[in-house]
Order: structure tokens, then C-alpha cells, then sequence
């Protein structure tokens, strides 16, 4: 089985971000959000736990959305075809995507592209996260929670905030730009 992060990996750019911006074009109100965000920002430097309490404070806006389900779906119709074409010549039946991202707008991409989803639990008409933020560690618990000791054969990420899950696996690359920017962990030579 191949594991991928989601944004900057096989996405160019970061999906929530983007997600964010075609809603506030959308339905302006959708800005009300910020000053909490900058507040929870401001409070929160230094502190442990920063990444949930922030991106739950950004995903405020979704309480203003008459319809999350119906702009998820509208963003998506318009933004995959920022897949790279690199993760479309490659892609597996058995692929698994695991992000730290909202599971509710990460996985309507991975349903359209026929792969499984793992991502932040969150509520889409809230922004509060159940659980724990996939990041870092989190990430290789929730794997093992589904898969168990199934080996991961290659996984792929643009950041070192991954490495737990590229010590998981038999060989692991970090991206940039949508191409391999260098080889973390080589897979091992098998023995004669």
C-alpha cells in the first residue's frame, strides 16, 4: 500500500486554504471568521495544541454556509484538476491519502479520485474537531487503528512534520512542487 499527505503532495497548494477563499467569494460572511482566528493565533503562540485550536478558529466560517456539503462539492468540481498529473499516472486502486486536513473536504476529493481517506474529524457546519488534529503522530495511530501491521510501501509528503509515518514506511519522499525533492528513506535491498 502507497500513503500520501494530501496538500502540496499530490494537491498544488493547500486545499483548505483554497476551500476558504471560494467560500468567501462565495458568501462574504464567511470573513467574520478572521478576528477569532487572529485571537486564537495571538493567544495560543508557543503553546501546545496551537494547530486544532487554530484551525478550529478558522473553520468558523462554516457556521455561516447555508450548504458546506453542496460548496464542498461546487469546490471540488473546479479544483481537481490541481491534483498533479504525477499522482494520476502512479495512482493505485489501494492508495490511502492521510491528512491533517478536514476529512469532510479531503475526502469528497478522494471519493472522485477512488482512494481511501484518513484527515481531521471535523464537524462541517462547525469547525469543531472530534478527536485528535492527523498530524504527526496521530497520523501513524489512526493508520494502525485501520490497517494494523499492513506494511506501507512508499509514502509520500512535502514536509518532515510527517516523519512518524516516513519511519512507518519501507521508503519515503519528500515532494516540492509536485516532484520528488529527495528520497528520506530508500527501501531496503532484499538479500539473495
Amino acid at each position: 500500500m502507497n500513503v500520501y499527505d494530501f496538500d502540496k503532495t499530490i494537491y498544488a497548494g493547500d486545499s483548505a486554504t483554497h476551500f476558504w477563499r471560494f467560500c468567501v467569494r462565495r458568501h462574504p460572511a464567511a470573513l467574520r471568521s478572521l478576528p477569532g482566528a487572529g485571537r486564537t493565533l495571538l493567544l495560543s503562540l508557543g503553546k501546545p495544541g496551537i494547530h486544532g485550536a487554530l484551525k478550529q478558529s478558522i473553520y468558523a466560517f462554516l457556521s455561516v454556509l447555508p450548504d458546506p456539503e453542496a460548496e464542498v462539492r461546487a469546490f471540488w468540481d473546479g479544483h481537481l484538476r490541481r491534483v498533479y498529473p504525477w499522482y494520476l499516472e502512479r495512482k493505485k486502486p489501494d492508495d490511502l491519502v492521510i491528512s491533517a486536513s478536514p476529512y469532510f473536504l479531503v475526502s469528497e476529493a478522494c471519493r472522485r479520485l477512488g482512494i481511501a481517506c484518513m484527515a481531521t474529524d471535523m464537524d462541517r457546519h462547525s469547525g469543531q474537531i472530534h478527536g485528535e488534529n492527523c498530524r504527526r503522530e496521530e497520523k501513524v495511530r489512526r493508520y494502525r487503528e485501520v490497517y494494523g501491521d499492513t506494511p506501507v510501501e512508499e509514502f509520500y509528503s512535502d514536509s518532515f512534520s510527517d516523519r512518524p509515518m516516513m519511519e512507518l514506511a519501507e521508503s519515503a519522499f519528500l515532494m516540492k512542487n509536485g516532484a520528488v525533492a529527495r528520497v528520506v528513506k530508500a527501501p531496503k535491498e532484499v538479500s539473495p
